[in-house]
């Protein structure tokens, strides 16, 4: 069975290197932040652009506390998208704010810019452009609004380590960018993890203080803070992997364009990567009207796949108080319906993509008769 993900290839690859730092942190004792995770931050803060990178215990922290860094919080709202994973709109709901969505590009599937302005009241505190699959949101009309209105850029940039807008790094377009560290991202911790990045000092020291208990000095508390701080094993795994992760993006880079060139004879369609940036392929999407026959068509045949994701925010029960219907968001709504991704990883093998375009040609010769 080709998996979806391979974690175990990537572990092996660098085995000595990652269990040495593991190791190196026991014996230290620096368990919870510590210099491991220093070391990891500034490593993190060039490879971004930015000035600033603080690490936090999960993507989910990192939204939440540049939105509260940014001052959104009750009675405020920020424009988002539908079609992203939960943790964009939960963090929003949990500062008190209110999500406002706008539907995606169908393209792109990132957030449809020309929509947003309309989706403006009095009440807009900010904008939070996801950078979907590792594909960057067309930013520099989302920048040119934010500025237009007075409003806070936070770039969740969860799946999207790495990848570039017009020559810019991810994360250092808006006022705030977001990452997560979850073990299948394209950087992964051995656990959870996460970062804040920004070039602005204040934000930045808000930010650190509300990762640890709202304190510059241990019991000194200026504000109301979380204990969302990263582990030092995390941060020392995250720091040996930082030597390899545009290698690892490189690799990915090389396999989706692989795709690309085979795709086609299959019947299916190539995700569109749009002009001007580094899509970093968290992950690699199809669409097919017939996405579960097709899934189970492909586990037959030995070919793991993941769907990202069968409901967009607006129709989970979760957020049903935001009172939105089917119909509200037909783009995020359709490729809700048919998205379904392909195996995709640095280690995955061109023998390993000829066996899922096989099967995907089998489908289509199946399909056609």
């Amino acid at each position: 069975m080709i998996p979806f993900v391979d974690l175990k290839a990537q572990y092996l690859s660098i085995k000595g290197e990652i269990d040495a730092a593991v190791i190196a942190t026991l014996e230290s004792t620096q368990f919870v932040l510590g210099k491991e995770v220093a070391a990891f931050e500034e490593l993190f803060a060039a490879y971004t652009q930015t000035s600033h990178a603080l690490g936090v215990n999960t993507g989910t922290s990192a939204l939440h506390l540049a939105l509260l860094a940014a001052g959104v919080g009750p009675g405020d709202e920020v424009i988002t998208t539908p079609f992203t994973f939960i943790a964009t709109v939960s963090a929003i709901d949990y500062t008190g704010a209110r999500p406002v969505f706008v539907d995606i590009d169908p393209d792109t599937y990132t957030i449809d810019p020309a929509l947003i302005e309309a989706a403006i009241t009095p009440r807009t505190k900010a904008i939070l452009p996801v950078h979907l699959y590792g594909q960057p949101a067309d930013m520099d009309p989302i920048m040119a609004i934010a500025r237009r209105h007075g409003l806070v850029v936070i770039e969740d940039a969860a799946q999207a380590h790495g990848a570039e807008y017009k020559g810019q790094r991810v994360g250092s377009i808006g006022d705030l960018g977001c990452f997560s560290f979850y073990p299948g991202k394209n950087l992964g911790a051995y656990g959870e993890g996460g970062a804040v990045t920004t070039s602005n000092p204040e934000l930045a020291r808000t930010v650190k203080m509300l990762r640890d208990w709202g304190a510059e000095r241990r019991y000194h508390h200026e504000l109301k803070g979380f204990n969302y701080r990263l582990e030092g094993i995390q941060g020392a795994v995250l720091r040996v992997k930082m030597k390899y992760i545009e290698a690892w993006t490189d690799a990915r880079r090389a396999a989706a364009a692989r795709y690309d060139g085979l795709l086609p004879a299959t019947g299916f369609a190539a995700p569109v990567a749009a002009a001007d940036c580094r899509h970093v392929y968290h992950i690699y999407p199809i669409r097919s009207a017939q996405r579960e026959a097709l899934q189970s068509f492909l586990h037959d045949h030995g070919v793991s796949t993941g769907i990202h994701y069968p409901i967009p925010v607006h129709l989970q029960k979760a957020f049903a108080e935001l009172g939105h219907k089917e119909g509200d968001f037909p783009h995020s709504e359709a490729i809700a319906r048919e998205e379904l991704s392909l195996p995709m990883y640095p280690e995955l093998h061109p023998e390993q993509q000829d066996v899922v375009i096989a099967a995907l040609r089998a489908w289509s010769e199946q399909a056609s008769h």
